[in-house]
């Protein structure tokens, strides 16, 4: 798609077309972004961040104002807005160590979150902290009404940089319209568990899942029978190898699907695989890290991933950041213990993982289904922003379609 803002910065037309994306169910404003963005300097993170809480502070004050004269739809529709610029505006401030910036933004967004949530009728959005080991993960759970009814119900969390109130736009909402509850989650490394505990990612994800799924069941109104499990972006290769242990999930749904992260790691390093994965784990790689380094002063995707791959992975160095990658994989015959229908989705253009969905989808052993997204319909980029009623209606129609067949355990 043409970069209609940030001709120069593919990572930051990329976020921007993000928050376009979420204007399907109510996450932004065409002309609040374009206004936002017309104010920002090209490539620079601070004016990024300026601009984007300066929108979400504005938003979030007219909404505090329209709440307190007892204007509830509109304060809950601002509310929401203002959520998701303020994701927005600490997005590049993942370095390593964090900007102070990040934590403040990233509360105010939860904040305006939970303040939109308590303002739904219907569906019911109810914050909830489910137990994980000796802590517990924040999420949400979305009830279609409070009939008491079980009925068919996706978990579904983000990836490496997206929060579980993004989920509320990537579809919870589209879930709850079509007469599914939705459980929305953040899991170690995802910014809940890591702003509170610190937790960073791991990559034995169904230890994540599991917990999530007994929480679940705890839900009169969820049908045990008609659980599937969604993950987003990175969740492409989190929510596969979850389910590859954890039979319990009726169907698994991979936005995009991912395979190996590994790929990524040692694509830009001479040699076999072997080799590289050998100097990533090396104790000492002095001209890996200087070549790193070099790949990170001229490219600013990468110099973005890498400082927030740091972040997110607790590790200190670009190199042990791109070593973690390795583990996250479903080669070795990981995929093929899958068991349940799955839907891998993928992007023609996805400027991140191209050809990954591809791989899982040839490794699957279980009913499966490759579903692409075309730049012609606005859905090539990575995880389909631009197109969000498209992609959530072909997503959910698969869902519908896969579950009418589920027969009760």
């Amino acid at each position: 798609m043409q970069q209609l803002l940030f001709p120069g910065n593919i990572q930051f037309w990329y976020e921007t077309l993000r928050s376009m994306s979420h204007i399907a169910y109510g996450g932004a404003d065409f002309g609040e972004v374009v206004a936002t963005a017309e104010r920002i300097t090209e490539g620079d993170d601070d004016s990024w961040y300026t601009e984007w809480a300066a929108t979400a502070d504005r938003v979030s004050g007219e909404a505090r104002k329209a709440l307190e004269a007892g204007h509830e739809v509109s304060a809950r529709d601002g509310f929401l807005r203002a959520s998701n610029y303020y994701r927005s505006a600490e997005f590049f401030l993942h370095g390593h160590p964090c900007d102070p910036r990040h934590d403040d933004a990233y509360a105010r967004s939860v904040e305006c979150f939970k303040a939109a949530a308590a303002l739904y009728s219907t569906p019911r959005v109810e914050a909830v902290e489910i137990p994980y080991e000796n802590t517990t993960l924040p999420g949400y759970l979305y009830r279609v009404d409070d009939s008491g009814t079980p009925r068919p119900t996706l978990i579904m969390h983000n990836g490496f940089d997206g929060t579980a109130e993004e989920m509320h736009f990537f579809g919870a909402m589209a879930g709850v319209e079509r007469g599914y509850n939705v459980l929305v989650f953040d899991g170690p490394g995802m910014p809940g568990p890591r702003h509170r505990e610190g937790l960073v990612f791991r990559p034995d994800w169904e230890n994540v899942v599991s917990p999530v799924v007994d929480f679940a069941l705890t839900v009169p109104e969820i049908d045990n029978d008609r659980m599937a499990l969604l993950g987003l972006s990175m969740g492409g290769v989190l929510a596969p190898r979850a389910a590859a242990f954890e039979h319990r999930l009726a169907a698994l749904i991979a936005v995009d699907g991912l395979y190996d992260l590994g790929q990524v790691s040692v694509r830009n390093i001479p040699g076999t695989r072997q080799e590289a994965e050998r100097l990533l784990r090396a104790v000492s790689a002095p001209e890996l890290d200087a070549a790193l380094d070099q790949l990170m002063a001229k490219d600013p995707i990468s110099r973005w991933a890498i400082h927030h791959g740091m972040y997110v992975m607790g590790v200190d160095t670009p190199r042990a950041f791109n070593a973690s990658y390795l583990d996250y994989t479903l080669a070795d015959g990981i995929a093929e213990q899958i068991r349940c229908p799955t839907l891998v989705c993928d992007a023609v253009e996805d400027m991140f993982f191209k050809g990954q969905p591809e791989q899982l989808f040839e490794h699957l052993t279980c009913p499966r289904t490759l579903m692409v997204f075309s730049a012609e319909e606005g859905a090539g980029a990575h995880c389909h922003p631009g197109a969000m009623r498209l992609a959530q209606a072909r997503i959910y129609d698969w869902l519908d379609d896969t579950f009418r067949t589920v027969r009760p355990r």
